[in-house]
Formats: C-alpha cells, structure tokens, sequence
C-alpha cells in the first residue's frame, strides 16, 4: 500500500516534500536536448551541430547536421591528420516592432576538430552539403585495407607399397 503525502500551498518545504514529485521531475529533465546547443557568458544560445562519425570496411563517414548553414558560411579543412568542420550560423534580422514569443533556435559560429586514424586517406577525401546534412567521407588507404589472402591446397603423394 502506498503512503500518502501532503504538499503545502508551494509544494516546497518538509510538510509537504513529496520525494515522488521531486523524482518525477528529475526523470523528465532530458540531458541531451541542448547538445546542439552552448549557452553563451549572455545567456544567449550559441550554435553547435551534431556530428556522428561511422567507420565502414572502406573508409569513414563524418555527417552533421547544419540546417540553416549554407556552403558559402562551411568551412572543411585538414592539417595532417586533423579534419576541422567550422561555419556559421546566421541569424535571421529582426525587424523593428517584432517580438519574439519563443528564441529556442541557436545561431553563431562553430568549430569541430576530428583526429584521422592512420588508415585514412586524407588526400581522397570528399565533401558534400545536402538537405541540411554536411557529409564528408575518407577512404581508407588501400595498402593498409585488410586483404584476404588465399589458401593453397596441398595434396599429398599416396604411398606405393
């Protein structure tokens, strides 16, 4: 049987401290809805896309997700084995005697370095912004791809006796 407790006017406070309502709350907190997302020293929110890095049998994938960032604002970029995503996101211009109801879109600029691994062939390399969706792909180098090497059968003499 459950006990029953009862809340005061605020619901704060120990007469009325309800550790169910407090564990409620803490299980609707998501902790990753603001990762595309840094809070600025202004409390303005500052852009960051997510990225998700996939290896594959013959190279690598690096996608991010970059709605509202157009070619012109992307920047990709490689030093030695260090693939760096930056860019910008604009703000739309806000016009005098218009008032924001909600400012949960986060714009600015970002940057995002990844280390290749030693199989990547850096010099291959290829770039594409499509539908919002940055996506940029490394081979990996042919003479480091794991080859499958092929089993010669030996058959033995029979024996003449």
């Amino acid at each position: 049987m459950g006990t029953l407790i009862r809340r005061n006017e605020t619901g704060h406070g120990a007469p009325g401290w309800d550790p169910w309502r407090v564990m409620e709350q803490m299980l609707r907190v998501d902790p990753f809805r603001e990762i595309g997302s840094i809070a600025t020293e202004d409390g303005t929110l500052s852009y960051m896309p997510s990225f998700e890095v996939i290896e594959r049998k013959d190279g690598y994938t690096v996608s991010a997700d970059v709605p509202g960032v157009g070619k012109e604002d992307l920047d990709v970029s490689l030093t030695g084995n260090r693939l760096t995503v930056s860019g910008k996101r604009r703000q739309d211009i806000q016009e005098k005697g218009e008032r924001f109801f909600a400012f949960e879109r986060a714009y600015g600029a970002f940057s995002r370095s990844f280390t290749l691994p030693s199989d990547a062939d850096a010099e291959s390399l290829e770039a594409e912004l499509a539908d919002g969706v940055l996506n940029i792909t490394v081979p990996k180098r042919a003479e480091l791809q794991p080859k499958k090497i092929a089993l010669k059968e030996r058959v033995k003499n029979a024996l003449k006796g």
